[in-house]
């Protein structure tokens, strides 16, 4: 599938119902989900409308998946999750774009595989700008 940039939300910056913009890195744009199920729970996009990672080329990817790796650790020195889970799911949204999803012992789904949008846990705007500010910290 290939979707249309003019009807693609990152494309169009029509994600504000989902998710508020942390910053850019080398290739990408980082992101911080509304729904924090997952507390902590991020996403990369990147920046030019490209349906899938082996569309770029090496340069590109390797750029990509350091600004993933990037944004990992710094949720991980903000946020101690045990892991951190990994989602490139582009079925209905073919937007090059990763799930980072913090996973904790005790938490939602541990052991298994995280929620796309549980719809559960919501945050005041003072609790989503502390949580970027602590991933800003560690970028």
């Amino acid at each position: 599938m290939h979707s249309d940039p003019k009807q693609c939300l990152y494309c169009t910056n029509t994600f504000q119902n989902l998710m508020i913009e942390i910053g850019h890195l080398r290739v990408s744009r980082v992101f911080l989900f509304k729904e924090q199920t997952y507390h902590g729970r991020c996403l990369v996009a990147y920046d030019g409308h490209v349906n899938d990672l082996n569309e770029l080329n090496d340069q590109q990817r390797n750029d990509f998946m350091a600004d993933v790796a990037q944004v990992t650790r710094a949720m991980q020195k903000a946020f101690n999750p045990e892991k951190i889970n990994y989602g490139a799911y582009s079925d209905k949204l073919s937007h090059l774009h990763f799930h980072l999803a913090p996973k904790y012992v005790d938490g939602p789904d541990y052991g298994g595989v995280f929620q796309m949008n549980p719809g559960k846990v919501y945050l005041s705007d003072a609790e989503y700008d502390e949580m970027i500010a602590l991933i800003k910290k560690n970028l």
